[in-house]
């Protein structure tokens, strides 16, 4: 391995501040921190010599073409390209890239998913580059982050409304700082995606319908040992692993993105990558990166990179663990507990607002998280349920419950800290230990969102968690503002909204089978499909929020309804054809030979007055090809009535409750048939090989 000087390759692909300060003229760097910090316009004068500074960097960097970047609703990236050549005289070229051609964009793109607000013919949409999120060169290619919007300018992709909902927090938590005399000038979410995935070889891959049609296996018999010996996680990493680990790294950073921890899962052929925090916007454009390029480094190493949240049954599935903050321009985390009281009380204040925030919007939350993938992982024993509850420690709970309560509260060091009229407790920092179970944690200055799934854009989640906060925070400026007297109004606040909601705090084992039980019966709500979480979306509660807050039009969240209704019914169907496929062309005709076989080694041994071993095999194989072939059938009868209903919420139930139950009884018989043939009769590599191949 060549031997690398981290300091000279970071950011080295990326047009950040570093380069533009050295290509730009002061006035225009000026501009353009102006535009990226407080939103200032860029006339196009400016435009221009950044473009023209831009355009002269990344032909260093060995771009030949530029293209507006953007996330449409696909929930990945787009790009189309443009060559940097413009006709000259006497048939040469020249190489040009204007101010206007940096600032927008006209890629069509049509075929994108729109929810019914663009009809194909109906073509025109624009691309409106974002300065806060720094362009950089990949593939030969400058990539221009953007925003995507119509020609009516509704917002068509998910950054334009994280964006929004960024400014919503911003003006609201000022309002609310304002009230504790604190001067900052701006808010700032701030984000750090832990991405989990599998690795498996490419040659296995390649001789699975279902991995590359699904991302995830359909079929599978249990392996003979899988995590049960806790012998993957945190154990030492294989070298063909850690070979994979520094090109991934290398490529990471060459774009700047901050990534910092690499370790084994705790399933087998199970990774992790964790980067440093970064504002949430640039965060989101780093991790949409960060999943295309695990994905191509590994096939430089002859592996496939699998993202997909549940890829195998009966293992670990993978998340994307959400590490979630606010802070202000001075880097004062809002989320940390401070060491005085006043800092304390505005702590306490945020952080009453994130349980309000949670608890009425509990659907959102679980929305936000909604996939037919995710389904597969969430509830299960290594991942969050679907019910949405906060951990906050003990520590933190008994303070909270002193102010409920209105006692005095003794903290671990003996020390008593009261209530008083004008000033709360001294918090201890980083009193909380980490709970693996909760969906939604305080780990000392942050919230962890558990249940992210591992291929999903975090731009959704987060323009959620930004904008029930921004909403409550609201509600509470609106009631503080004009106060005459500040801190009792403020106590007052704080204890009847801890009481009010106290029913979201859980700092036990979510797990449990018992846990269901209590959350039912604390009022939580439990969706545990994705049409479930999707029904409750268009509720007029939500309506209200997302356009108070100015985040989302009605037609835009009717548009995401469709969309995402849509995308579940069409992965769902995809993994029905594919199930089935794989029954009748594999399964089925590996059973058969393998019957065969028997039967001949039956006769034989019956012949010789030997054993009939093959012949009691024969029979019990003959019986399970019977019933694949009868549950296969009942799928596809099912499956031919699902597809005839027109509504998308309908088709999605009838998809989520009578499909995945009847591809569940196929697998269940298919996977019994994978444990009775010979190896050389395997119709595809099983998880044995797919688990441990990778050295």
């Amino acid at each position: 391995m060549t031997k690398i000087n981290l300091p000279e390759i970071f950011g080295s692909l990326v047009f950040n501040q570093s380069v533009m300060k050295e290509m730009l003229p002061a006035k225009t760097f000026k501009a353009v921190k102006d535009t990226m910090e407080d939103g200032t316009p860029l006339n196009l004068e400016v435009a221009n010599q950044i473009a023209e500074a831009m355009k002269e960097w990344a032909i260093s960097k060995g771009a030949t073409h530029y293209s507006h970047w953007f996330q449409p609703l696909t929930g990945i990236t787009a790009e189309k390209h443009d060559s940097f050549l413009c006709p000259a005289e006497e048939g040469k070229i020249i190489m040009n890239f204007s101010g206007k051609e940096l600032i927008k964009g006209e890629p069509d793109a049509s075929s994108f998913p729109s929810g019914g607000k663009r009809s194909t013919f109906e073509a025109r949409g624009y691309t409106v580059w974002d300065p806060t999120s720094y362009p950089f060169v990949k593939d030969h290619t400058l990539c221009i982050p953007t925003a995507f919007c119509s020609w009516t300018g509704e917002a068509l992709d998910k950054k334009t409304p994280l964006l929004r909902s960024m400014e919503s927090l911003n003006e609201q938590s000022l309002r609310i700082l304002k009230l504790f005399g604190n001067d900052a000038k701006h808010v700032t979410t701030t984000m750090g995606p832990e991405q989990e995935y599998f690795l498996v070889d490419e040659k296995l891959y390649q001789k699975r319908k279902d991995l590359k049609m699904c991302g995830r296996t359909l079929f599978g018999a249990r392996p003979v040992k899988g995590q049960e010996m806790d012998d993957q996680y945190f154990a030492a990493i294989k070298p063909r692993v850690i070979e994979y680990m520094e090109d991934l790294n290398t490529e990471l950073w060459k774009l700047g993105i901050y990534a910092k921890t690499e370790h084994n899962e705790g399933a087998p052929a199970q990774h992790e990558m964790a980067p440093i925090f970064t504002t949430s916007n640039l965060a989101a454009d780093q991790n949409q990166l960060t999943m295309e390029i695990m994905k191509k480094v590994a096939r430089r190493h002859g592996l496939i990179c699998l993202l997909h949240e549940k890829p195998f049954a009966g293992v670990a599935g993978s998340g994307k663990h959400n590490n979630w903050s606010i802070a202000t321009d001075k880097w004062e985390n809002l989320f940390a507990p401070g060491k005085t009281p006043r800092d304390n009380a505005q702590f306490l204040l945020f952080l009453t607002a994130v349980i309000k925030a949670v608890d009425d919007n509990q659907d959102l939350l679980r929305y936000s998280v909604a996939s037919a993938g995710n389904d597969n992982r969430l509830g299960v024993i290594e991942a969050p349920p679907a019910i949405m509850s906060i951990y906050i420690g003990d520590e933190l709970e008994a303070v909270l419950e002193s102010i409920k309560e209105g006692k005095s509260y003794d903290n671990k060091a003996g020390s008593k800290l009261n209530i008083g009229v004008d000033v709360l407790p001294g918090i201890p920092k980083d009193s909380t230990d980490r709970n693996r179970t909760s969906p939604f944690a305080f780990t000392g200055n942050r919230f962890e969102f558990r249940s992210v799934g591992s291929s999903l854009s975090i731009s959704g989640p987060n323009t959620i968690l930004n904008s029930i906060l921004a909403n409550t925070l609201c509600d509470f400026a609106d009631e503080l503002e004009g106060s005459k007297n500040f801190d009792q109004d403020l106590q007052d606040l704080i204890k009847r909204e801890i009481t009010a909601h106290w029913k979201i705090l859980f700092n036990g084992n979510g797990y449990a089978e018992d846990w269901v039980k209590e959350a039912e019966a604390r009022g939580l709500k439990n969706y545990r499909t994705t049409p479930d979480a999707i029904e409750h979306y268009l509720d007029k509660k939500n309506v209200d929020l997302f356009t108070r807050m100015q985040i989302y039009t009605p037609e835009e969240m009717q548009s995401h309804y469709d969309i995402k209704l849509e995308k579940y019914c069409q992965v769902l169907n995809i993994e029905v054809n594919t199930m089935v496929k794989m029954v009748n062309k594999d399964i089925i005709p590996a059973c058969m030979k393998y019957m065969n076989m028997l039967a001949d080694t039956n006769a034989k041994m019956a012949n010789m007055g030997c054993c009939t071993v093959a012949g009691k095999l024969l029979k019990k194989l003959n019986e399970l090809a019977a019933d694949l072939e009868k549950a296969t059938d009942e799928l596809v009868s099912k499956h031919s009535k699902t597809k005839e209903i027109t509504d998308l919420l309908t088709a999605a139930k009838s998809y989520a409750n009578d499909i995945l139950p009847a591809m569940t009884q196929v697998r269940f018989v298919a996977d019994q048939i994978e444990d009775l043939l010979g190896e050389e009769y395997k119709p595809f590599p099983s998880y044995e090989d797919l688990l441990f191949s990778v050295q």
